[in-house]
């Protein structure tokens, strides 16, 4: 099992930038499929990007596809996302996952292991 926590969020303006990290303790952190996930008020969590247990690949919510970017390195138990070019529709709750079915995928019923959030608000 892994514990996830967040850090990294914040206030910006418009067009600034970043890094979300998510570290992880526990065990078997290079097992798992990770996801960043996020959660605006009174709208649903959505999928923001995934990746893969080993990096080899990725995927992203079309709304920050070019954007953003995920990354984890596995000697520090890691995750990140790197948020650039970022917009005032970007604010919300930032949430990390882990799943030892994954592949980063978007479905986040399968992960099981969740992160208890980061603020991002982007400022017009």
């Amino acid at each position: 099992q892994v514990q996830l926590r967040e850090s990294g969020g914040g206030l910006v303006q418009a067009g600034g930038s970043l890094r979300l990290s998510c570290a992880a303790s526990g065990r078997g952190f290079r097992n798992y499929g990770l996801g960043w996930f996020r959660q605006a008020p009174v709208q649903e969590r959505e999928f923001v990007a995934g990746i893969s247990w080993s990096g080899g690949s990725t995927d992203y919510a079309d709304s920050v596809k070019g954007r953003f970017t995920i990354s984890r390195d596995n000697a520090k138990s890691t995750v990140y996302l790197q948020m650039n070019s970022l917009k005032p529709e970007d604010t919300a709750v930032y949430c990390c996952a882990a799943s030892l079915l994954g592949g980063g995928t978007p479905v986040k019923t399968v992960y099981d292991h969740w992160g208890q959030g980061t603020q991002v608000t982007v400022s017009s």
